[in-house]
């Protein structure tokens, strides 16, 4: 490649994205409600596409958790075919979660040949209700070898059928679990479903003790904020680490980041604007609650979050607006970055995950209400909640384990690898006043009052906010900050659940034990918080979770720290962590082995592949480019000795000086990257998944690193002509 063509290759893209600025004015849209669920078989379609009687059972197996009636399946699926169908609709497929943190589908046509060879098409109720992928394929921690192909989809009814479209139609996605031959999760999904039949028991319970024999149902509710990043189209097509590996594996820190704190909240661009309009509209379509968007901290930063919604749906719902992301990002020239960490020395991204309880009778059993000290329900919810962060905050932040996360948690930016509880001032203080036996005062209600006659008074919340804990309670839901933006919210609210639900079982064991004796229920109550509000004190901290002081402080109280998810991963399979999960049925100890395994095999080939991706950059465009600008200095330097007696001996020095240092520059660059394939090399002859993905989190890791430093530092003294890539100035504000 000439100079000519580095140089173009750079500048192209900036004045091409620069040509595509303007954003076409568009005609007003209809308003949202107009077309919100279109592409949805939600309860209204439902009540219009099937008889009353079909629509009333499948109504009950939705609403109450029931299993679904096979006598009314073939109806359903007659319904929504006709519906796909008036919508351009030709093909189906069962949308599910493997464990590779994506969706997968396998399209089929309703298509079919009667005995006749007459086409037509057809869709039954074994086609809707289950599926048939090859699950070898997928990963399964060992449990699926290749000759042993089958696995399952069953459709999970309380989840709505949608149809994705495209530009030649759409495809009919039913949202359903994956199992193995034998009945094992092979998905994300499946063990979602079973934690929340578990709260479900446990907060029955619960509600019975307090005297609620009318509720039916209690389900896990979560809301997700979805943060990403945005740059031009023509920048990632010319950053292979971007597209390989969603993150850039090099690149010098530019003069401007996020200092200025100018971007938060900002004015949208206009076209940002109009990508997000787009999005917002193929999620209403959807029937997905978009509710708001905004810029975030780092520069082409944003964020876009949804109205909550029962767990699995919430779950399905944010794997969605992924997809939909991606789709809307690509047809407007643009690249979407769902990375935790895509751009170094700046903001990665997470996915705050919002979780809360409801009973069936639209009660928030986590909202304290105006006098949370008189709400021993709610405290009974909140201390479980508390004892399951305590008691398993080892498993909370393996569930949300990943290279990419890694490099986010701990930073100012997301909360530490240490889990910890944030409750604010009002409520710390009613339990320390239940712990040291004292009577709970009411606390009179909070007014700011500005002192100024056009502003109106602000009622202040029972809690603030903390933004550097990774688990805090925000008024009426917890906030589980530590969850990665490009990884499903599943596993992460299968361990809650299921921790929660071990707490809650507990505490009603102790009540209903100590009521036999105890004829004052309240006092019972009281007694039994007691004793778990001490036991998980040390999970409890309001302060600052970025302050070093609380590293030292946390392993006073003997929490973990983990920074890397090499060594996190192994929380999965502690004898306590598996004894919970199992005797709740919500993981057989097989399937959590086997996703241990998968995770340490994402882990390892994670790494595996940016070293590769480093690798190849640095031979085919790093150093060709770097020698090429050596080539001009070795150049200059010759033309000034060859008439060094007419030059002045400190220019010749300097540039001399120059050349030398930028010799050094490229050997380091070479040296360091020899290095690393060959501590890569190392661990791949570790048998051991363990052993092996400890290995890389110890030594690749940091290799990488080293790499990139001298990388960088080679950009920031080569010709800005010569370098090959896209830069940081460049990608994170020119849009």
């Amino acid at each position: 490649m000439t100079d000519e063509q580095i140089i173009n290759s750079r500048k192209s893209a900036i004045m091409s994205i620069a040509k595509n600025g303007h954003i076409p004015k568009k005609e007003l849209k209809s308003s949202s409600s107009s077309y919100f669920g279109v592409n949805s078989f939600n309860d209204k379609v439902m009540r219009e596409k099937l008889p009353k009687e079909i629509y009333l059972k499948l109504r009950d197996t939705i609403r109450k958790g029931s299993k679904l009636d096979m006598s009314i399946a073939d109806s359903v699926a007659h319904a929504m075919k006709e519906w796909a169908i008036e919508k351009g609709v030709t093909h189906f497929t069962h949308w599910f979660q493997p464990l590779t943190g994506l969706t997968a589908e396998k399209h089929d046509a309703f298509l079919e040949l009667d005995d006749g060879g007459i086409v037509v098409e057809r869709f039954g109720a074994h086609q809707l209700v289950q599926g048939e992928p090859d699950a070898s394929s997928f990963p399964s921690g060992g449990r699926r070898s290749t000759f042993e192909a089958r696995g399952y989809t069953m459709w999970d009814a309380s989840s709505p059928a949608f149809i994705m479209e495209s530009p030649n139609g759409g495809i009919l996605c039913i949202p359903s679990v994956f199992i193995s031959y034998n009945g094992s999760a092979l998905d994300k999904k499946t063990p979602l479903l079973r934690s929340m039949e578990a709260i479900k028991k446990s907060s029955l319970r619960i509600l019975r003790l307090f005297g609620n024999k009318t509720a039916s149902r209690v389900v896990t509710t979560i809301g997700t904020e979805q943060e990403y990043f945005l740059i031009d189209r023509h920048f990632y097509n010319l950053r292979p680490d971007l597209q390989i590996t969603g993150r850039t594996l090099i690149g010098a820190q530019p003069p401007k980041g996020q200092q200025m704190g100018d971007h938060y909240f900002g004015s949208i661009k206009e076209r940002v604007l109009a990508f997000m309009e787009d999005v917002e509209t193929e999620l209403y379509k959807l029937g997905i609650p978009a509710k708001t968007r905004h810029n975030e901290v780092a520069p082409h930063q944003y964020e876009i979050a949804t109205i909550y919604a029962e767990a699995n749906i919430g779950g399905d719902r944010n794997q969605l607006i992924m997809e939909v992301l991606k789709k809307v990002a690509n047809r407007r020239g643009l690249a979407l970055l769902l990375h935790e960490k895509p751009f170094a020395g700046i903001n990665g991204s997470g996915k705050h995950n919002n979780w809360s309880l409801e009973d069936s009778e639209g009660n928030n059993l986590l909202d304290p209400g105006k006098t949370p000290e008189e709400n021993l329900q709610f405290l009974v919810f909140l201390v479980a909640t508390l004892r399951a962060v305590y008691k398993y905050g080892d498993l909370l932040r393996a569930s949300v384990a990943t290279a990419g996360n890694d490099h986010r948690l701990g930073a100012n930016e997301a909360p530490p690898a240490i889990m910890s509880v944030f409750l604010g001032e009002r409520l710390s203080s009613i339990l320390d006043d239940i712990k040291a036996g004292k009577s709970i005062k009411a606390a009179e209600e909070f007014v700011i009052d500005l002192g100024l006659s056009n502003l109106p008074s602000i009622l202040r919340d029972n809690t603030d906010r903390n933004r550097t804990s990774p688990f805090a309670f925000t008024g009426s839901k917890f906030e589980f900050r530590a969850i990665g933006s490009s990884a499903s919210v599943s596993l992460a609210n299968t361990v809650l659940n299921g921790a929660v639900s071990e707490s809650l079982n507990l505490i009603a064991a102790d009540i209903e034990k100590l009521i036999v004796a105890e004829p004052d229920f309240q006092a019972a109550v009281l007694k039994v918080l007691r004793k778990y509000i001490i036991e998980t004190e040390p999970i409890r901290f309001e302060g600052n979770n970025y302050d070093k002081a609380w590293q030292k402080e946390a392993a006073r109280r003997g929490l973990p720290n983990v920074r890397r998810s090499g060594y996190a991963l192994d929380a999965l399979v502690a004898e306590k962590n598996i004894r919970m999960l199992s005797s709740q049925s919500i993981f057989s100890e097989e399937e959590i082995t086997s996703s241990y395994h998968t995770k340490l095999e994402q882990y390892i080939k994670t790494l595996e592949i940016e070293a590769a991706t480093l690798n190849d950059l640095i031979k085919t465009q790093i150093l060709p480019a770097a020698i090429r600008h050596q080539n001009q200095l070795q150049e200059a330097v010759s033309g000034l000795m060859s008439c060094q007696e007419e030059m002045n001996g400190e220019i010749i020095a300097t540039e001399t000086e120059l050349l030398s240092e930028y010799l050094g520059a490229i050997a380091s660059v070479h040296s360091n990257r020899k290095t690393l394939m060959e501590t890569v090399a190392g661990g791949l002859r570790i048998d051991n998944l363990s052993k092996c993905a400890k290995y890389f989190a110890d030594n690749v890791v940091d290799q990488i690193e080293t790499v990139r430093q001298s990388v960088d530092f080679l950009e920031s003294i080569t010709s800005d002509d010569l370098w090959p890539l896209p830069k940081y100035s460049e990608m994170l504000f020119i849009l």
